[in-house]
């Protein structure tokens, strides 16, 4: 599915304050390279629904065996290996016999130590690995938990590494022992020991996916092909806030638009957020914040939501906002399956020239029927006349006002509101007293 670096940020995947991102959100990785190959899985959704159903049966997988996952490998253990490697020793023989050893560790002592440290550690590792490997043995597994096991199998299969397996909990390493696997690790397996650093970070990323929708109670999407976009979703919500509230979304080409309307603060944004977050996460093959969700693979998700203007090199915020409804439109006239985003249009320019661009961007786009779109404006007198088109649907946010109070229900309704708050909240927070008062 195609994104860019805007939508990813718009429907905060990635946020310059990481608290405040999905990624965050979902970073339950356990070392250092699951967590930066856990960016790499969000910032790349799938294209097809083949791999989107493999990436689903992973992360499923990996829910059922989470609490089962070896302790031994930690992110301490992954760095004392990696640093290992790093750090030069003086050489010592392949097969070192009884005094050998000794002899070398009474002259070197510090890169005894080292030695001896790390091939502890990575005793540890591989023994872990070894109850990966028993733990994905089902045959049901994803193709590609499938691919990494027999990798990790295939190179656990040398001599040392299977004495390695069998050696007691507890056991003290002698000094022959230790230099021993340290000569073979650190001349003869250092690539596919990096490798399997490698495959076990993937894994690590999968499996806080996995520890996620464990902990957040997500749902699977049914995900599937279809010559035409459409979502359904019962109970969608945006999970990076304290207190959410779910929504019911239905689009399909028959009603392809939603125009949405409401008062500032009402909850717009963090309505198209939802959706569009929804619809990504499930295109990572993630589970989705939904009591229940059914929608087609889609090409595209773009979102025109945090327009900026750029005093470099000139150019205003209307602009911006011109430019990026161009360039979404030159997109979608692909003739492939998009979702589009767009909240608030044109706030950069007066109200007569927003209405008219406004109705005249709506009366183009809500023509293209293999695209789903939700926008969101201020500009309410621009519904009644597009009424008149079957494929929009209109809803909005409804707000009231009791004791003098603005209350957001955070509801979505079906019409288009007329709530004109300005005034009233200016008032509320003193500003017309303060300036009744200079």
């Amino acid at each position: 599915m195609q994104v860019d670096k805007t939508t990813l940020q718009d429907i905060s995947i990635f946020h310059h304050e990481e608290e405040l991102s999905v990624f965050h959100y979902l970073n339950f990785t356990q070392t250092n390279g699951g967590r930066e190959y856990l960016r790499v899985v969000l910032g790349t959704p799938h294209d097809t629904l083949a791999a989107i159903k493999d990436a689903q049966q992973t992360i499923r997988h990996l829910c059922q065996v989470a609490d089962r996952w070896p302790v031994t490998i930690t992110n301490g253990t992954i760095m004392v290996i990696e640093r290992y490697f790093e750090t030069a020793i003086n050489p010592h023989a392949p097969n070192p016999n009884i005094i050998s050893a000794l002899v070398y560790k009474l002259l070197n002592g510090p890169d005894y130590s080292i030695a001896r440290y790390s091939v502890e550690h990575f005793v540890s590792f591989v023994k872990g690995l070894q109850e990966i490997v028993v733990l994905l043995q089902e045959s049901s597994i994803s193709k590609q938990l499938q691919k990494w096991r027999d990798r990790i199998e295939m190179l656990l299969k040398k001599p040392v590494l299977q004495d390695m397996q069998q050696l007691e909990k507890g056991h003290k390493l002698t000094p022959a022992e230790a230099l021993s696997m340290d000569y073979f690790i650190r001349y003869h397996f250092r690539h596919e020991a990096l490798e399997l650093i490698d495959i076990f970070s993937r894994i690590d990323a999968y499996l806080g996916l996995a520890i996620a929708h464990n902990k957040y109670h997500f749902c699977f999407p049914n995900i599937e092909e279809s010559e035409v976009p459409f979502i359904s979703a019962e109970g969608l919500y945006h999970p990076l806030l304290t207190t959410p509230v779910s929504y019911d979304v239905t689009l399909n080409r028959k009603e392809n638009f939603l125009f949405l309307t409401g008062a500032n603060m009402a909850g717009k944004s963090t309505f198209i957020k939802a959706v569009g977050l929804n619809v990504y996460l499930a295109h990572l093959g993630m589970s989705v914040p939904s009591k229940s969700m059914q929608l087609s693979v889609f090409d595209g998700l773009l979102s025109n939501i945090q327009v900026a203007d750029n005093i470099i090199k000139g150019e205003s915020y209307f602009f911006n906002e011109v430019q990026r409804i161009k360039g979404t439109i030159e997109k979608i006239s692909d003739g492939k399956k998009w979702l589009i985003l767009i909240d608030e249009l044109f706030k950069g320019t007066n109200v007569q020239d927003a209405m008219k661009c406004s109705t005249v961007v709506i009366e183009g786009l809500r023509k293209m029927s293999n695209v789903l779109f939700i926008l969101s404006t201020h500009l309410y007198e621009i519904g009644e006349p597009l009424k008149q088109y079957n494929n929009i649907q209109f809803r909005f946010f409804e707000t009231s006002i009791a004791d003098d109070q603005l209350v957001f229900s955070y509801q979505l309704k079906e019409g288009i509101s007329n709530d004109r708050l300005g005034y009233l909240i200016l008032r509320k927070e003193g500003v017309v007293g303060m300036l009744d008062r200079l």
